[in-house]
Formats: structure tokens, sequence, C-alpha cells
């Protein structure tokens, strides 16, 4: 599960209420039609840029970001490797029992598990080097449209908020100047037509806007975790010794990350020799 998303939009939220509560009510920054005109507004103006399932979808694909841990570049390497032993050590077909073994499931599913599993399934069947080029690059142009169509989509809505904020500020403000002629009730009035600026501007800057920015990082972390694994599975195919493997996708990993991860592997064979 994606914590720093949750920490985020709980603290953003935490920190906003306890605002207002130090100068007031809670109460007071509640208002219903506002609330109306900004939600419903920009969930209309989204289904008028995209279609029904679009939305819907997008909605899905984010939601995923909470629930899916990504493996880091370092992790997904070190497993390729260990399949890319059992290949070696006992041929394409050893990597069907191997999989069931060291890939997650359930809950325990990690980012590229699915992806990862395919490409070994492929291997083991003994499909040509091409098609499994074809078919595993054909995966990772597919997820890159889903993806940027969820951007898009909280982008859109990220957009339309504040405008339909204002749009609910204006309404208040001629509903306000409608009735001049009562001056109790234009500073209450003036303080309901700003509320829907506030509703647009909180909802595209803590919520839309953010998750769209955490769709295309977590999209560009996929990419490159799915580009590993398609590597590593042509390097198997190949029957390229692991080793050499290894040292070729480590230069998907940072300068810094190459050196913490060839010292972890010299301290491991220097354990090994004692």
């Amino acid at each position: 599960m994606d914590i720093a998303t949750i920490i985020g939009l709980i603290s953003a939220t935490g920190l906003i209420i306890a605002a207002i509560l130090q100068g007031g009510d809670l109460a007071t920054f509640l208002n219903i039609p506002g609330l109306l005109i900004v939600v419903g507004g920009t969930f209309a103006s989204s289904f008028v840029k995209f279609s029904l399932k679009d939305v819907i979808n997008s909605i899905q694909v984010v939601m995923k970001t909470f629930i899916y841990k990504m493996e880091s570049p370092d992790e997904v390497i070190e497993k390729m490797i260990f399949f890319a032993r059992i290949a070696k050590k006992d041929g394409l077909i050893a990597l069907e029992d191997a999989k069931k073994k060291r890939l997650g499931s359930g809950k325990n599913k990690k980012g590229g598990d699915e992806f990862a599993g395919k490409a070994l399934d492929y291997l083991a069947d003994g499909y040509d080097e091409q098609l499994i080029e074809d078919l595993l690059n054909k995966d990772i142009r597919v997820t890159a449209q889903r993806h940027a169509l969820g951007q898009n989509v909280f982008k859109g809505m990220g957009a339309a908020a504040p405008a339909f904020g204002m749009i609910g500020t204006l309404i208040g403000l001629v509903q306000m100047l409608a009735n001049m002629s009562e001056p109790s009730s234009i500073g209450p009035s003036m303080a309901v037509a700003l509320l829907t600026t506030l509703y647009g501007a909180l909802i595209a800057n803590v919520a839309c806007l953010p998750l769209a920015d955490k769709l295309a990082l977590r999209s560009q972390q996929e990419f490159e975790t799915r580009h590993i694994i398609l590597d590593a599975v042509i390097g198997m195919n190949r029957a390229i010794s692991p080793m050499v493997l290894e040292q070729s996708l480590s230069l998907y990993l940072a300068p810094k990350a190459r050196e913490e991860r060839a010292k972890k592997r010299a301290r491991l064979k220097k354990g090994a020799k004692k």
C-alpha cells in the first residue's frame, strides 16, 4: 500500500480543518449548494470530456496506486536474476514452478508480478523471442496509454474544479447584489459566495492534481520496471550468464544504487567463502 499518498491526503485535510477550527466553527465553511455546484460540475465536465467508462476506469487505476506496492528497480533485478539462475541450471521449463513460488499473489501481489508472470510463461512455453518482445512491448504501450488517460481525467478535474468554484462565487455575488436593500445580509452572503472558490481550490490542489502527478510518477516507475523484466526475459531466452545479465540490468540503477548493489554482492561472496 502507498502510505505516502494516504499520509499526504490526510495531512492536507487535517491541517485545513485545524486552521478552520482555530478561527471559528467548521459549520461556517459548510455550504451544500456550493458543494453541489463544484463537485457536481466537476464530474459533469469530466463526463463531457471523457466517457463514463473512462472516468470510472481512471478512478480504479488511481485506487490501485493505494493498494499495490511498487517494487524498487533493485528488487526487480534481484527477482529476475533469481529466475535467470534457475533457467541456466534447470532450463526454461523450470520457470513455471519457480514462478509460483517466488511471485506474490492476492494481497501480497506487487506491481510488476503480473507482468513478470506473463513474461516467464512465454519463456516456459517456448515462444519465439521476437514474439515475446512484441507481446511485452504491446503490453507496456497499452498500460502507458491507460495511465495517460487516467492522468488526463484527473488533470481535467483539477482544471474544472476551480472554474466551477468561480461560477458558484459569481452566482452568489449576483444573488447578494440582488438583495442590497438588506445591508445586514451582505456579509454572510459574501462569505457563502466565496466558499465555492475555496471548495474548487481544495478539490483541485489537495486531490485531483496531486493524484494526477502521483499517477504519472507511478506510470514512469512501472515503465522502468517492465523494461527491466523485458530485458531480463530476452537475456534468459538467449542463455546469457546470470552474472552478465545482472551487470546489464544494473545499468537501470542510479550510480549510488549500483555501488551499493556491488558492495552487497561482494559481502555475500565474502560470506560464502567463509
